[in-house]
C-alpha cells in the first residue's frame, strides 16, 4: 500500500501537465484508441497545459508585481499575503489527507454515477487538491482525521453536482459539449451569478445594458479587438502601479499577448481531448443509455473565452480595492490575481458574456471570497506549518482559491462550532444561492438563449 501511495505521490508531484496526459493516455487505451492515437492525445493535452502554465506564469510574473506595487502606492495596510493556488495546492497534497483524497473522491464519483446522482465522470485528478484542502483544514480545525475525510466526501458530492448544474452553461456558452467543469472556484462560486442575473433582468434600464467583446468591437472598431482591449487595460494597471510609462507599455503588450495566446492553448487541449471525448461518449451512451454522461475536466478550459480574460483583467484593480473595503480584512490579494478568471468564469457564462453583469456578480463573488479568506488565516497558516511549507511562528498566510471557499469555511467552522453572525450570513447566502441555482437547473433554465 505504501509503495502504491508513493507511486501516486510521484505522479502528483509531476503536476497537472504530466499527470493529466498520463491519465488521458491510459483512458484512451481503455477506449480502444490505439497506442498511437492515445499517445498523440495525451501529449497534445500536455502541450496545452504547458501553454496554459506559460501564459498564467506570464500573468503572475507581470501582474503580480504590478498589483503589489498598487497596494504599496495606496498604503493599503494589508499584512497577510494571498499565496494563490500555486502555494496552496502543495499544502493540500502534503497533508495527511492529500493522497487519501484521490481514492475517496473517485469512489464518491463512481457511487454517484451508479446511483444516477451525477452525470459527471471526473478525470481531473489534479484538482482533487481542492477537496484535499477542505479535508486538511477540517483536520487542523478539529484534530480529527475522520471528520477531515467526511469533509472530502461532502466537498466531492457538492462538486460533482455543481458539474451537473452548470452543464448547460459549459455546453451552450463555452461550447464544451460533453465536458463538465466540476472543480475549483469556477464551480462553487458560480451559484451566486444565477440569482444575480435574474435580479438584474428585472431592473428596468439596467437589464438593457450589454457590454461584450462583440459590442465593444462594434462600437470601437479595430480598437475594440481583444488584444487592444488587453493592451489598454495592461497600461492602465501599470500606471496605477506608478510604473514608468515605458514599463506600463510593456505590461500592456504582455496583457495583449495573454488575450491572444490563452484561447490558442486551450484549443490545443480541446484538440487532444476531442477523440477521447467522442469515444468515451459513444461507449458510455451504450452502457448507460439516456444518461448523457460528461467528462469532468480542469476549469482552465474556461479561460479560452476572451470575455472571461477581459473581465479577469478588470478585476485585478477591483479586487485590490475590495480588499480595502471588506470589513476587518488583512489579506492582500496577490497569488491568485493572475487567475481571477477562474472565480468569474462560470459567472461570465451564466451572463452570456455580458461583462457588465459579470462585474456585478463578480464583485459579490470576490467580496465574499476575500472575507472568507480573512477568516481562514490561522487555519491555513497552521496547515502550512504542519506540512513544513511555512516556518513555525513565521509569516501568516491565506489564499483566495480554496481558503476563500464557502464550502471549506462552512465545514471547518461548522464542525468546531466557531460560529458568529458572519458564519450565518455566509451560510444563508450560500445555501440560498445553491438552492435557487439547483431549482433553475432542474427546470433547465440556467442558460436560456434570448430571442
Amino acid at each position: 500500500m505504501a509503495l502504491f501511495l508513493d507511486g501516486i505521490q510521484a505522479i502528483v508531484d509531476l503536476g497537472a501537465s504530466v499527470m493529466l496526459p498520463i491519465i488521458i493516455f491510459i483512458l484512451a487505451l481503455l477506449l480502444k484508441q490505439g497506442v498511437g492515437k492515445s499517445l498523440q492525445s495525451g501529449i497534445t493535452i500536455g502541450i496545452g497545459f504547458i501553454g496554459i502554465g506559460l501564459v498564467v506564469g506570464l500573468l503572475r510574473d507581470s501582474l503580480g508585481p504590478a498589483a503589489e506595487a498598487m497596494a504599496k502606492n495606496f498604503n493599503l495596510g494589508l499584512s497577510v499575503i494571498d499565496l494563490g493556488w500555486p502555494g496552496t495546492a502543495p499544502m493540500a497534497w502534503a497533508s495527511d489527507l492529500g493522497l487519501i483524497a484521490i481514492p475517496i473522491a473517485v469512489v464518491v464519483n463512481l457511487i454517484m454515477v451508479a446511483l444516477k446522482l451525477t452525470r459527471v465522470i471526473n478525470i481531473d485528478i489534479w484538482n482533487i487538491w481542492h477537496m484535499a484542502f477542505t479535508g486538511a483544514i477540517i483536520q487542523v480545525a478539529t484534530g480529527n482525521i475522520y471528520l477531515g475525510m467526511l469533509g472530502i466526501v461532502i466537498h466531492a458530492i457538492i462538486a460533482y453536482k455543481l458539474g451537473d448544474m452548470f452543464g448547460q452553461v459549459t455546453d451552450e456558452y463555452f461550447g464544451l459539449d460533453g465536458i463538465s467543469i466540476p472543480h475549483g472556484s469556477s464551480a462553487y462560486m458560480g451559484i451566486f451569478a444565477v440569482p444575480i442575473d435574474d435580479l438584474i433582468s428585472k431592473i428596468p434600464g439596467i437589464n438593457k445594458i450589454e457590454i461584450t467583446e462583440e459590442t465593444i468591437e462594434k462600437r470601437l472598431g479595430v480598437l475594440g479587438q481583444p488584444t487592444i482591449v488587453g493592451a489598454v487595460m495592461g497600461v492602465i494597471i501599470g500606471l496605477l502601479a506608478k510604473y514608468p510609462f515605458g514599463k506600463s507599455l510593456q505590461l500592456g503588450i504582455q496583457m495583449a499577448a495573454v488575450m491572444l495566446l490563452m484561447p490558442m492553448v486551450v484549443k490545443l487541449i480541446m484538440q487532444g481531448l476531442l477523440p477521447i471525448s467522442e469515444a468515451a461518449k459513444s461507449i458510455l451512451d451504450k452502457r448507460f443509455k439516456g444518461s448523457d454522461l460528461k467528462i469532468g475536466l480542469d476549469p482552465a478550459l474556461l479561460l479560452g473565452d476572451s470575455q472571461v480574460i477581459a473581465a479577469s483583467l478588470l478585476f485585478v484593480p477591483l479586487t485590490i480595492l475590495m480588499a480595502v473595503i471588506v470589513p476587518g480584512n488583512q489579506v492582500l490579494p496577490f497569488g491568485d490575481l493572475a487567475t481571477i478568471g477562474f472565480f468569474i468564469a462560470i459567472a461570465t457564462g451564466v451572463h452570456k458574456g455580458n461583462i457588465f453583469r459579470t462585474l456585478i456578480s463578480g464583485s459579490v463573488i470576490m467580496f465574499i471570497t476575500i472575507w472568507i479568506s480573512n477568516q481562514m488565516i490561522s487555519l491555513q497558516t497552521q496547515l502550512g506549518e504542519n506540512v513544513g511549507v511555512l516556518a513555525k511562528g513565521g509569516e501568516r498566510v491565506s489564499s483566495l482559491d480554496q481558503a476563500g471557499s464557502p464550502i471549506t469555511y462552512l465545514l471547518a467552522k461548522g464542525t468546531t462550532l466557531e460560529t458568529g453572525i458572519g458564519f450565518f450570513i455566509i451560510l444563508v447566502l450560500y445555501i440560498g444561492a445553491f438552492a435557487y441555482t439547483f431549482a433553475k437547473y432542474k427546470k433547465g433554465t440556467i442558460y436560456v438563449e434570448e430571442d
